[in-house]
């Protein structure tokens, strides 16, 4: 497909990025820390850590990794924390070590665990002491050969930091009991490892730095393989779109997507390095009221999230409280951006929430809208420099503007296929590096892209094309509405009919109100015929809404 999205770059924004920028993340890393070692890197909890400080942590626990571990370069080890100081710690100094990282969610099973810990051949984890009770569950079914052990607090300043703990264990009880022999504390692993030296390894942007767990399009769990060079490139690729930001003041982020997931550690944490800005960690962004107190005393830059955070946010209270006029950039991915939200958003804040979209095999990100976007339109904006895209038919045919058909996508930041998988990989990555995403888009003359949704979820009703995204942005706009998922179910009549599931934001508000609404504009058959209130829509650890979860509950 020609590119005829790049008349509708930002100035100063290039068609194609140098690759060879850095040769590994590593090399990334070190170059901001020296650049910018002055500056604040990390907050959480009221504590900062400077770039200078960032790097001497990561230094001193990459060297523990070599000299006490023993491990080696392209040993896996997974990282099971929310967003601590830790983490980043102890993501770059993985690297630094030459190991390849096992993101991991903290909320999940011990089955969950366990399949992606042998999935990855994972030698060691890093788990916040909340979870170690998931670890010692799944330990007889893995091989992990070192565990360390990190508490809440354990890098806050002093007190904050016994403070922390004592009120995560005692207080509030959110640590279960665990029993695990030979565990190592994570400050401990600090301290050992500032006696020694990191020996420096030759590393490229061909080796392996991340194994990003995703479902893919379908079945079980799977390893993303992301290099240190798919995660530079994806990094420059953001980096270049940003660049028309300022540069000459302090870009403090507002992190509140978890880091485990590829959208955040991308987006938030791996491009803002880059950039030398302050990146202030959230570690629970669903306790709302915990995370608007950090919002109203942190003056804020850029703030990224879903749908669901910024939904939340604004239905808030306090949310007037909160000073924007600071606010940049608010940018929406991982799932579709409704547009009530979007609106509601630039009324209350003034400034315009910016929607993108990625998904895990491609580092994650492939377009966003540009920054000088007045208003929302929709889309998830134009590709990303150096990325091809490719809208097809069920025959491998590119269809005409305008036309939809599944996203294809081609560019440094897809990654090398799916861990020891090359059958799944083959699904999904065509002989010619076409990553074929399960999405299913359109692009307009002008070379913006807009997902009408995902293949699995779409709605066949008496044999036409349903698309939930459609159907619930048409729901969100009803102002009793505060969160809504479209299905399908099974319909003797038609196939297929649509379901809605509904939390509202108005208690008098009735189904027939909500249809009668609908009636006025939906074509007929998108109508739904079933609504369900419901108290709370299942949602994943980033806050993105389960279709399935809700389909799989009324087959």
């Amino acid at each position: 497909m020609e590119k005829i999205w790049l008349k509708n770059y930002q100035e100063g924004v290039p068609a194609e990025i140098d690759v060879h920028q850095f040769d590994s993340l590593v090399a990334m890393f070190h170059d901001s820390c020296e650049q910018f070692s002055d500056r604040p890197a990390l907050s959480n909890f009221g504590t900062c850590i400077t770039y200078q400080a960032f790097a001497k942590h990561s230094h001193a626990l990459a060297a523990y990794f070599q000299h006490v571990l023993g491990l080696q370069k392209g040993d896996r080890i997974a990282l099971m924390m929310p967003n601590l100081l830790q983490y980043p710690i102890a993501f770059f100094a993985a690297l630094e070590a030459g190991l390849v990282v096992v993101n991991v969610n903290p909320l999940y099973t011990p089955h969950e665990l366990t399949h992606q810990l042998n999935d990855a051949g994972a030698k060691a984890i890093i788990v916040m002491s909340n979870y170690a009770h998931v670890v010692q569950t799944a330990l007889p079914a893995v091989k992990l050969e070192h565990i360390i052990v990190t508490k809440m607090g354990d890098l806050l300043s002093f007190p904050k930091n016994y403070l922390a703990n004592f009120i995560v264990k005692h207080v509030k009880k959110m640590e279960p009991d665990w029993a695990i022999p030979n565990t190592i504390a994570f400050c401990d692993a600090l301290v050992q490892g500032k006696q020694h030296k990191l020996a420096p390894l030759k590393l490229s942007n061909n080796d392996v730095a991340l194994l990003q767990y995703t479902g893919g399009t379908t079945g079980i769990s799977k390893g993303a393989v992301l290099t240190h060079g798919n995660l530079n490139a994806n990094i420059e690729q953001v980096l270049q779109w940003f660049a028309p930001m300022d540069g000459d003041y302090e870009k403090v982020v507002i992190t509140a997507l978890p880091l485990y997931h590829i959208f955040a550690l991308t987006a938030n944490l791996l491009t803002f390095v880059r950039f030398g800005a302050h990146n202030v960690l959230v570690t629970n962004p669903r306790d709302m009221k915990g995370f608007i107190k950090i919002l109203i005393n942190t003056p804020f830059n850029v703030i990224m999230g879903v749908n669901t955070l910024f939904n939340g946010l604004l239905h808030h209270p306090d949310f007037a409280k909160i000073d924007t006029s600071h606010l940049r950039l608010a940018l929406g991915g991982g799932m579709a951006v409704q547009r009530a939200v979007a609106e509601k958003w630039q009324e209350l804040t003034g400034k315009p929430l910016i929607e993108g979209y990625g998904l895990t095999e491609a580092s994650p990100v492939v377009s966003v809208n540009p920054l000088n976007l007045a208003e929302y339109n929709a889309s998830i904006g134009l590709p990303v420099p150096s990325t091809d895209i490719a809208i097809r038919d069920e025959a491998g045919n590119d269809v005409a503007i305008g036309e939809s058909g599944e996203l294809c996508v081609r560019g440094p930041q897809v990654m090398q296929g799916y861990w020891q998988r090359p059958d799944e990989t083959a699904k999904v990555i065509d002989a010619d590096g076409w990553l074929h995403t399960g999405d299913i888009a359109t692009m307009d003359e002008q070379g913006y892209l807009r997902i009408v949704d995902r293949k699995k979820d779409m709605i066949v009703v008496s044999g036409f094309n349903v698309f939930p995204n459609e159907v619930e942005d048409v729901i969100a706009m009803h102002a009793g509405v505060r969160e809504v998922a479209v299905v399908g179910v099974k319909s003797e009549s038609s196939g297929e009919k649509v379901k809605a599931f509904v939390v509202r934001d108005d208690a008098s508000l009735s189904d027939k109100a909500l249809i009668a609404f609908c009636r006025t504009e939906l074509t007929a058959y998108k109508v739904p015929k079933d609504i369900e209130f419901v108290d709370e829509l299942p949602k994943s650890n980033v806050g993105k809404i389960l279709r399935r979860e809700l389909r799989d509950g009324h087959d």
